[in-house]
């Protein structure tokens, strides 16, 4: 595992193939181990069978020199006797690499059970580590196209634009106001009445009072005690203020 991290941490290639890598490496040496885990087991089923088979001969040798013995026969019994020790001492031996065999057998079963486990580990990892490095990923390329954005020429164009929408929405108000503008003036010209009109109004009433020689109610034309016409000064003065108005028309 040690071995399996530093690869990872020590490469500069892309991490979801280093970490798919080294789980592939995980699983060829998980097989290694159980074949040499089968082989090793193997060998020692064949060292039982052999153990097994030289305790039986050793036991039956024995059995065969107590049948010699009482049949009388010593050196039969001692010949059987020799016999059994030969398959006594190889049962010793093969039980010697029974037990060595045995260990190894579970050192390699313990190995294979924790590589097992390791391996499901790092899978459960690598999908945690490629999900981060898939985000780290994607982090950098938006940094790097937020880093390519010029931001102050960006900045610059909108405002330029809010200034041309702010006088383009300006024209249109001003629009608007000149379009209501006229259109009240329109309005005002056919409700009231020009200069022109009262001017004419006034010359008709001037026009009719000097024919008629009607002065305005309450004012006599003449005087009670010379009989020459009365002028009033307010009259005369209102007389000189319109002819001066119609010379400037």
């Amino acid at each position: 595992m040690q071995s399996y991290a530093n690869a990872v941490l020590s490469s500069f290639e892309d991490p979801e193939k280093i970490l798919e890598q080294a789980v592939l490496e995980m699983n060829d040496d998980l097989t290694k181990m159980r074949q040499a885990t089968a082989q090793v087991l193997a060998s020692q089923k064949r060292l039982e069978n052999k153990y097994k088979a030289a305790q039986q001969a050793s036991e039956e040798w024995y059995r065969k020199a107590q049948l010699a013995l009482q049949k009388g026969e010593e050196d039969l019994a001692r010949e059987a006797l020799k016999r059994r020790k030969s398959y006594a001492d190889n049962a010793s031996s093969l039980k010697a690499q029974l037990d060595q065999q045995k260990t190894v057998v579970e050192n390699l079963v313990s190995n294979t059970r924790l590589l097992e486990s390791k391996i499901q580990e790092a899978r459960s990892k690598k999908d945690t580590l490629k999900a981060r490095a898939q985000s780290a990923k994607t982090a950098t390329k938006v940094s790097e196209m937020l880093g390519n954005v010029n931001t102050s020429s960006a900045l610059s164009a909108f405002e330029k634009m809010e200034e041309k929408v702010l006088a383009m929405e300006s024209q249109a108000e001003a629009l608007g106001q000149l379009t209501s503008d006229d259109l009240e003036g329109k309005f005002a010209l056919l409700e009231g009445s020009s200069v022109d009109d009262d001017l004419a109004n006034l010359k008709k009433e001037l026009s009719g009072a000097s024919k008629k020689g009607d002065l305005p109610p309450g004012r006599s034309t003449t005087s009670a005690n010379t009989g020459i016409p009365f002028r009033d000064a307010e009259i005369e003065l209102e007389l000189d203020q319109l002819r001066q108005r119609a010379k400037e028309f």
